[in-house]
């Protein structure tokens, strides 16, 4: 990552990820799990993570000593037009995605927003299409991203894997939160692009 250390990575993969394993954080910074299993130790041991079992967060000073980092590592990405350009056109299609995911979660019976029980497999699939749209329209920005940062490459990938598992049937890939559903991966690469930018997420 761009002016950070290979511990900063870390520390900065474990608070995208939250209560993830050392595999799952590996897998978002392209980091080999090795190195980050003893990058965690190390940061467990001194109070900067904290552990349940095989799980980790950072510690609420730790996450305060990185935000206090982003403005140095990341002064370039921010004054640069082409990341600056694509993140803002992400935003946008964010706004897309957040109701294409509150669609998934909730339909309107008789004019009231009730849970989506998930027996209108009409009513899914129309869904699944449109998230399928948002992908095609994010693809080439993340590319963009991805040209200036690399590593945000990883997002295009797994973004792809759940909507193909998410189209193929198992529709547990559009919003679980328990794996890197569409809505998981997506959540975490927006909040590292608010980390990058120095924005804060608007709910």
């Amino acid at each position: 990552m761009t002016g950070m250390t290979g511990r900063e990575t870390v520390l900065h993969g474990t608070a995208l990820k939250r209560n993830s394993t050392a595999a799952e954080i590996a897998g978002i910074i392209g980091m080999p799990v090795a190195a980050v299993e003893a990058e965690l130790a190390a940061a467990v041991a001194t109070g900067r993570v904290m552990a349940n079992a095989d799980r980790f967060m950072v510690a609420p000073l730790t996450d305060v000593t990185l935000r206090a980092r982003y403005p140095q590592v990341f002064s370039a990405l921010r004054g640069d037009p082409g990341f600056v350009q694509p993140y803002e056109a992400f935003e946008r299609v964010n706004v897309t995605l957040k109701q294409v995911i509150t669609d998934w979660q909730t339909m309107t019976v008789g004019g009231k927003a009730v849970a989506n029980d998930h027996s209108d497999e009409d009513y899914d699939a129309d869904v699944i299409d449109r998230l399928g749209a948002v992908h095609e329209q994010v693809e080439p920005i993340l590319a963009r991203l991805a040209a200036k940062l690399p590593r945000l490459k990883i997002y295009s990938e797994k973004l792809l894997e759940a909507l193909e598992k998410s189209e193929d049937g198992d529709h547990e890939w559009v919003s679980d939160i328990r794996r890197e559903s569409y809505h998981t991966v997506w959540f975490e690469l927006h909040e590292d692009l608010l980390r990058i930018m120095g924005r804060e997420r608007e709910e």
